[in-house]
């Protein structure tokens, strides 16, 4: 593997790595999307331009290139993306994306927190990371903005954008049926069809069904290893009961029962695939100067839970963290002030619900199954104060949405863009974060969601110097996330429904101006206010008037929490184009992340706002076309001062005072931090037919100064050596990889009359990053690389395709999250498994 990396690793290099391997956004094969890389057009500054004329770190991606390199939902585009990073996250979020851009972003669905890259589809708004996670369907193009967009996208893009766009119909007639057949009996069935119905009226309609069985195998420990049998484990801990680690039986006398009679004791297997989606389209042209778009949306996703896996990690220390409870007091040896890494669990905190002794039956090591299976069972049995609850283990989906576009040519120079949406979904999913028999903690219900947006601009142009865009936005949400929370590890159990309530309103002006004919200046500024108000209902489960599980958290019910909050973005830019293959520019940009309040405190001393978090940037870009365009080179590079980061505390010790310690999950303005960061995107054409693209990114991430948090009349620090339970100075943010690169070739060999064959290969590497703003070992993710590879046949008219694609070629192990809560004392890290080597076939024809 250590060969593997180095081979790629200097090949990206020698390339000058880099690339978005680029090409206009039409229906080309990816031969042409390879080839046609000087025509590349983007709308990231309300107009549309030359990817080489926009003064814009963007990676832009064509449909033809997506599919050459079998990429078929939006997380796929961040392997290729430099300084992103976009991960389906696992069983404990359900169905959501966490995305990171340049050191900033947001990996919690919760509609109370606001996601720190904003999500476009047709320029429309997805205000949330659940529902993120995008087919890509029918597309015209992908563009990801690096950086603040805070005056060409507004808030929550503090740091960048993604924007998907669909195909317009053209009344062309046209279309394609596709089928995929893969391991695990994976089935894809993707189909378009553009046509024209009367003059001026076309139709475009488009579909995907995806399904494929799981990867991560759910095991019955009860069946696997009967109680009472002879199998035995190593502890990876000394406990009073076994001060010498001497092998215990796996299962004793008493302990978990079966839950199948299967012979494989197989439950189920997660990382399944089950999804369809359908978008139609209705374009209405009655003149030369009106352009009307309706455009409507179905998403149904109905499957087992993301794959988890129980983690063997440690503390700083090296002490075991997990699997690892009830948990005894564990110091930081030499902390000055004296600390703890974990405070010994409070007596009554029961996890385990069967007749077996705690000394014979804990939640350990025992739990670990292997790199793809678990133990998990979504059921917590009754037990003396707690009642029993169980969950399917399932996550299902289902969301639509409505957008109108109307583009109206009020004169030659000037157009009114009216864009107008309305989204609603409804997402249930359960989560079994201790992946294990015990009933440790679980939590199910559903989270409803429906968002308004209207969105008005203004386009115009004032001679041959000067464009100028003028606009306003308005948007409406309401979110319920109801649940039932089984919480024994925190000898709580009670249920949930919250209703969070937002708007925002904002003005902005764009505008551009040429004074000489190489120069161009350019200015915006927007003008945002929003609010949200959170309602905590707090009920004891069930409804049990007798039970006494929810106490910690009834004085909560009722309560309401709200946040306001108004900002200024502003983004100034000068271009100059040396040549017309040669451009660089420099820029001031600023962006931010709204502010809101905590939507899981414990208790109610937690129920507490915060603030938003901003961002300035300055950049330096410079956009190349070499050799008669047979190079691209485009290099940024940036230092963004990060202001107010909001981090969620995992733990509260260092708070005094009733309704602090642990459990906590308290966001706040946890301090500063300053990020310097290079990338570099390439694509080279040396011969024809031969195309090679590749990216490189290197991000330094310092905290500069930790904040510091007051309740009562306590005063600590979110971090630092007084705070070892919060993020350190050398810390990095969540999700950010100090170095990050992709390479790619292709090669198109004809065949003449027999149609040409194209194989392509993919490799991309991101070094290490942690999970958790206090970074551990808990919550690391070590560096790892992947590799794809695709060979394509296609006949001489181009209207048959068929392709033989092999994913993750060297069948690396690697983990796409990990959901870590040793730090807050709950003895388990967890981690979602990447998907191992994969094999498919697939056909397309056009008509």
């Amino acid at each position: 593997m250590n060969f593997r990396r180095l081979f790629l690793g200097s090949s990206a290099l020698a390339l000058l790595a880099p690339g978005a391997a680029l090409a206009q956004a039409t229906d080309a094969t990816p031969q042409t999307a390879a080839a046609d890389t000087d025509t590349i057009v983007v709308t990231a500054q309300f107009r549309s331009q030359n990817l080489q004329d926009t003064p814009l770190a963007i990676t832009a991606v064509n449909a033809a290139m997506l599919e050459a390199r079998s990429q078929t939902s939006i997380q796929d585009v961040a392997n290729q993306a430099p300084s992103v990073t976009l991960k389906p996250q696992g069983a404990a979020y359900g169905p959501a994306l966490g995305a990171n851009i340049r050191g900033v972003g947001q990996f919690d669905f919760n509609p109370a927190l606001e996601p720190g890259v904003g999500f476009y589809v047709d320029d429309v708004y997805y205000a949330t990371l659940t529902g993120s996670i995008l087919d890509l369907l029918d597309l015209d193009r992908v563009e990801v903005l690096r950086g603040p967009q805070g005056t060409l996208a507004g808030r929550n893009s503090i740091g960048g954008a993604v924007k998907l766009y669909s195909k317009k119909p053209e009344g062309s007639n046209s279309g394609y049926v596709s089928g995929t057949y893969g391991s695990r009996n994976r089935v894809d069935l993707r189909a378009s069809a553009d046509f024209n119905v009367a003059e001026g009226f076309d139709v475009r309609i488009s579909g995907v069904a995806k399904k494929q069985e799981g990867y991560v195998k759910r095991y019955d420990f009860g069946c696997m290893y009967p109680a009472g049998g002879t199998a035995t484990f190593t502890p990876a801990f000394p406990t009073t009961a076994n001060p010498t680690m001497a092998p215990q039986l796996m299962n004793p006398v008493g302990g978990i029962p079966a839950r199948t009679n299967r012979s494989d004791c197989l439950l189920a297997k997660e990382g399944e695939v089950n999804y369809i989606a359908g978008r139609a389209q209705l374009r209405f042209r009655p003149t030369d100067t009106l352009d009307i778009n309706i455009i409507g949306d179905y998403t149904d996703d109905d499957r087992v839970a993301a794959g988890s896996v129980l983690l063997l990690r440690t503390y700083p220390n090296g002490v075991v963290a997990s699997p690892r409870f009830p948990l005894p007091l564990i110091p930081a040896t030499g902390s000055s002030p004296a600390q703890n890494y974990a405070t010994a669990s409070p007596a009554g905190r029961d996890i385990n619900p069967f007749a077996a002794p705690d000394t014979l039956l804990a939640y350990d090591n025992r739990f670990i199954c292997g790199n793809y299976c678990n133990f998990a069972t979504y059921d917590n049995p009754a037990d003396g104060n707690f009642r029993a609850s169980t969950a399917d283990g399932r996550v299902r989906f289902t969301g639509w949405g409505v957008s109108g576009q109307v583009e109206w040519e009020l004169a030659d120079n000037i157009q009114l863009n009216s864009i107008t949406a309305f989204r609603k979904y409804t997402s249930n999913f359960s989560n079994d974060n201790d992946v294990s028999p015990m009933a440790h903690s679980l939590g199910y219900g559903p989270l409803t969601f429906r968002f308004f947006s209207q969105e008005l601009r203004l386009n115009g142009s004032i001679g041959e110097t000067i464009e100028y865009t003028l606009g306003g936005f308005y948007s409406d949400q309401k979110s319920v996330y109801t649940s039932f929370q089984d919480l024994r590890s925190s000898n709580l159990q009670f249920q949930q429904s919250d209703p969070v309530d937002a708007d925002s309103k904002a003005l902005f002006a764009h505008v551009a101006w040429k004074p000489i004919d190489k120069l161009t200046l350019t200015g915006g500024i927007r003008y945002t206010k929003e609010s949200k108000t959170y309602q905590y209902i707090r009920q004891r489960p069930y409804l049990d008037p007798t039970s006494v599980t929810a106490n910690g958290v009834l004085p909560l019910n009722g309560t309401i929490g709200k946040y306001s909050g108004e900002r200024v973005d502003y983004r100034a830019n000068v271009q100059y184009a040396f040549t017309d293959d040669v451009m660089a520019y420099a820029q001031f940009s600023t962006g931010f992340k709204g502010g809101g309040v905590n939507p899981r405190p414990f208790f109610v001393q937690q129920a507490l706002s915060f603030g938003p978090e901003t961002l300035d940037s300055y950049e330096l870009g410079l956009k190349t076309d070499l050799f008669d365009r047979k190079l691209r080179v485009n290099i940024a590079t940036f230092l963004s001062k990060y202001k107010g980061i909001q981090l969620s505390l995992g733990n509260c010790t260092a708070i005094t005072g009733a309704g602090f310690g642990a459990p906590c999950a308290l966001p706040v303005n946890a301090g500063d931090a300053d990020i310097k960061g290079v990338e570099i995107e390439a694509t080279i054409r040396p011969v024809d037919g031969l195309s090679i693209d590749g990216s490189l990114s290197y991000i330094d991430f310092e905290y500069k100064r930790f904040g510091t948090y007051t309740t009562g009349t306590t005063t600590v620090a979110v971090g630092g050596p007084t705070n070892l339970n919060g993020p350190q100075f050398g810390d990095y943010a969540p999700f950010t990889p100090k170095w990050k690169w992709s390479l790619g070739a292709q090669y198109e060999i004809d065949l003449g009359k027999a149609g040409s064959l194209t194989p392509r290969i993919d490799a991309s590497y991101q070094s290490k990053v942690y999970t958790v703003s206090s970074n551990r070992p808990s919550n690391r993710i070590d560096a790892y690389a992947v590799a794809n590879a695709r060979l394509t046949w296609r006949n001489a008219d181009e209207d048959l395709d068929v392709s033989l694609e092999v994913t993750n070629l060297f069948d690396e192990y690697y983990l796409l999250t990990i959901y870590d809560q040793t730090t807050g004392g709950q003895g388990y890290s967890n981690g979602q498994p990447g998907r191992p080597r994969e094999w498919a076939v697939s056909v397309k024809k056009k008509f």
